[in-house]
């Protein structure tokens, strides 16, 4: 990994704990994974101007911090409270899949990990995010969901207000 200037490993660390308060989450209390993608995030500032996800490839960087969508916290984490990273988590070190569909692949790998603070976080789950997003994501995945049943379940895991 690239030498990272200091204050932008220091900015990086101080945005996961920040988060982290505001989400209702942890950052994974494994340290090797917390500071690797920590490390990661850091290396995407510095290269980029942008904290891009570094647990996904990317064709073209550029291109995707234009799209926003992997800008850490990304829509997922923001949407679903669901940090594939792992780097926002619950205190065992666990990613919150109780707002993902059955089908999503953080649902099948982790099984149901309940939300134990549902009072915070999830800032951008509206219907109109959630659907959105699950298109792209079955897009991405080559599954055939109907949109019936990604409307239903966007409208009963939008966050009430």
């Amino acid at each position: 990994m690239e030498n990272i200037k200091p204050e932008i490993l220091e900015k990086m660390k101080t945005f996961v704990n920040t988060f982290a308060e505001k989400s209702g989450t942890v950052p994974n209390p494994n340290e090797e994974v917390r500071m690797a993608v920590i490390q990661g995030l850091a290396a995407h500032v510095q290269e980029l101007g942008k904290p891009l996800c570094p647990c996904n490839f990317y064709p073209d960087k550029k291109e995707e911090v234009k799209k926003r969508r992997w800008i850490c916290a990304c829509d997922e984490m923001q949407i679903f409270k669901y940090c594939h990273c792992l780097l926002f988590t619950t205190p065992e070190g666990l990613p919150i899949t109780e707002y993902l569909p059955e089908w999503h692949e953080g649902r099948q790998i982790y099984g149901l990990v309940k939300d134990p603070t549902p009072d915070k976080g999830r800032s951008l789950s509206k219907v109109e995010n959630i659907v959105e997003n699950l298109k792209e994501y079955i897009k991405e995945h080559g599954l055939d969901i109907p949109e019936e049943d990604i409307l239903k379940f966007a409208q009963e895991t939008a966050k009430k207000k």
